[in-house]
This record gives C-alpha cells, structure tokens and sequence, in this order.
C-alpha cells in the first residue's frame, strides 16, 4: 500500500478525550523523517494540544480528511464519521465483542475500512508494543495514594487531571509524608511499572513479598506481587507461570495473608475472567482484613476485584464499600473501603500519555506501516479490510454480522 498522506483525527467520542496520537514536535519529527508522506491535522478545541501549536511546527490543519489514505485516533470513531475504503488506526474496544462497539464493527465492514487496532498490534513473540497502560499505573498510583490522605486527613492533593502535566503532579506528591504503612502491588507488566515510578517519587522502599508478611518497619513500603506469589495449583505448589496463562480456571488465591497486613491495594495485573479472583466478597467482614484503600487500575467490575462494584470518573474518583452491607458507601467514612476505579486514568494527564503513546506509534508502528514489515505487525494488527475479517478476527463473524 502506497501511502501519501495521513491525517490526525479529531476525537468526537463522548466523553470527549483530550489525547492525542501524535504531539506537535512528534508531527513535525514524522514530516522529516518521512518529507514525502503529507501529514495533516483535523482542529480540534478540545484536544490537549492547541491548533496554535500544531501550527507553530508547520503541521497544517484541515477540516476534510477524505484525501487522506491513513487515519490516526485514539478513542472510537463515531459511525457517521467513519470514511469508506481508508485504513484507520485506534482503540476500537471491538476485540472482546464489546455489545456498545458491534454497529461500529458493522460499519468497519460495511465502510470496506482497514481496522488496525492499538490493542492488537504484537511483536513476533505476541507481546503488545503500544499502550498507555505506563500512565494508567502512573496516575493511578497517584490516585491511590490520593485518597489515603483524603480518608484518614492526612493530606490533599490536587487532582492529577487539575496538573498540566506530570511535573506538577509530582511536585504536588513531594509534599507528601507517609505514616509506616504498607502498599500492596499486583501485576508486573507497563501499568505497574508506571505505579512503581509514582512510588518511587517518595522514595517508598521495595520489600520482598516474605518480609512484608512477616515484618514491620517504621516506614511506608511496598511490595510487587506476581502471580507465583498470589496464585497456586492447589493440588501442585511447584508453579508454571506457563500453566497458568493457558489453564488459569485450575488455579486458586493465596492472596489472603495480603489482606491482612496491607493498607492500600493497587491492583494493576491482567487477569483472565477464568482466574480465581484476589480475594471473596465476604472476606471484607473479617475484623482481620487491613486494606482500607483499593486502587483498582484494571478496573474489572466484579471481576479480580469484588469491591470493584462499577468504574468511578476522573471527576469522582472514589466511592465507598461498606464491609458490613457489602454495597457502596461513602468513601472516607470508618466502615467503608475506599475504592478508586477510574476506567481512563491516562486521560487525567493527557499531555505526557500522549507524548509517551506518540513516541512508540513512531518508532514501533509507523516503519512498518510506510517502509516494509518483516514481522507482519501491520498484518497481524489488522481486524478487517475490504469488507471481510482477516483470519485471526474471523471469531467476531456474528458481532460482525458477517
């Protein structure tokens, strides 16, 4: 496919999305590396970048992008917008037969468009390559600790999404001091790397999963769960990680003890709807369970984590479990649990999620889709085109009405 010219869209999803796939100086980087391939910019007054500074690196804006032959996104493209016979690239939530997202499938097909969904693109060991999962673990760490102070009076931040960037939000976090608490994290992949880095702001000290069950310290830590330390066969304590990505339904918890000992919970690890969940709903009524703050990034409802009972907002971040009635509360008062389950953690900072999303797309996607594509990233990325699904989407044949 010759490609000439390629076109950032305006995101009309609602709740509008103020991220971008490409900042300015990634645009204006793209047009030198590329000097014959057009790109263009759709204006947009919601966006976190304005069209001034779009303007400022040379990149044009354009309203109609019928000429483009490419179509960067973030967000769902709404139907109507949708431009027949175009490759298009953003997060279509179509993959898992989303029942919200099948008119656009339908339309996907219908259009005769080429989807190339973020979610799906891989490198030749199956492992994603674009995401911005780093930023979800980032804030949502920020969050978590956020509503610590905010349940037991110790602190207020200012809001991550009230920051204009993360330099903000840290300096904000650098005025906080933790009491001897303990911080409980799940997961090892880009979104717990970005908790780890909010972590490590306050220079919280790592422990290991053994000595932060068995000891006490007279300042905060943390410690990293992965899912030889939270999960067991019961049957066979010798774990394979490889066992229990195929076979996971055969898997139990041994997250209790965690329970016990831990003050605030981010949960940022993948789980399969098949996995045990991390602990059960009425293990909350044991005067023994600890954790009083939740910070769920995954935000699985009733999923790994039952107090996650419904997705919060970056407007209203938290609410309460009440432990007694087991049904939402108040967040900040003594019997409830405070849970935070943003759904779109990175939204809150636009500017750095986008910078940090638009630099991989560059130099993780883009070669692929205007040079060659050895490892057939593009290819196996791509959902349909031509008014069929490709192979490994043919699965989605009745969502598509195929």
């Amino acid at each position: 496919m010759k490609i000439s010219k390629v076109g950032i869209l305006r995101e009309e999803k609602n709740p509008p999305d103020k991220r971008v796939p490409f900042t300015p100086l990634i645009c204006s980087e793209f047009q030198k590396r590329w000097p014959g391939i057009k790109l263009v910019v759709q204006p947009s007054d919601i966006r976190c970048f304005s069209n001034e500074e779009y303007e400022s690196f040379g990149i044009s804006l354009q309203e109609d992008l019928s000429d483009c032959d490419v179509l960067l996104g973030v967000k769902e493209v709404p139907v109507d917008k949708l431009i027949p016979e175009k490759t298009y690239f953003f997060f279509s939530h179509t993959i898992k037969k989303q029942p919200h997202n099948q008119k656009l499938m339908q339309a996907l097909i219908e259009k005769k468009i080429r989807m190339v969904d973020y979610e799906t693109l891989t490198d030749r060991n199956q492992n994603r390559i674009i995401g911005f999962g780093r930023y979800a673990g980032i804030v949502g760490a920020y969050n978590g600790l956020r509503g610590y102070g905010l349940k037991y009076e110790l602190f207020r931040l200012k809001p991550a999404w009230q920051c204009r960037d993360r330099a903000e939000m840290e300096d904000e976090l650098m005025r906080v001091k933790l009491p001897n608490i303990k911080i409980c994290l799940t997961g090892g992949g880009r979104v717990a790397n970005g908790v780890i880095e909010t972590l490590s702001v306050l220079r919280i000290r790592k422990v290991t999963p053994e000595e932060f069950l068995s000891q006490q310290f007279r300042e905060p830590v943390y410690c990293q769960l992965n899912p030889r330390d939270y999960v067991e066969r019961p049957d066979d304590h010798n774990f394979d990680l490889n066992d229990f990505f195929k076979n996971p339904q055969h898997f139990v918890s041994k997250f209790k003890p965690y329970t016990y000992v831990s003050d605030i919970y981010i949960s940022a690890h993948y789980w399969d709807p098949r996995s045990p969940r991390m602990f059960e709903i009425n293990d909350v009524k044991d005067p023994a369970f600890r954790i009083s703050v939740i910070a769920d990034i995954t935000c699985d409802i009733n999923g790994s984590v039952p107090t996650t009972i419904r997705a919060s907002t970056i407007e209203k971040p938290f609410y309460g479990f009440n432990i007694h009635t087991l049904k939402e509360d108040l967040p900040f008062v003594k019997d409830s649990i405070c849970v935070m389950a943003v759904d779109n953690l990175p939204c809150e900072l636009p500017r750095n999620a986008s910078e940090d999303f638009g630099k991989d797309l560059m130099e993780r996607v883009i070669p692929y889709l205007v040079e060659s594509d050895p490892d057939r990233i593009i290819e196996r990325a791509t959902i349909c085109e031509n008014g069929k699904l490709t192979p490994s989407f043919e699965y989605l044949k009745e969502y598509a009405g195929v």
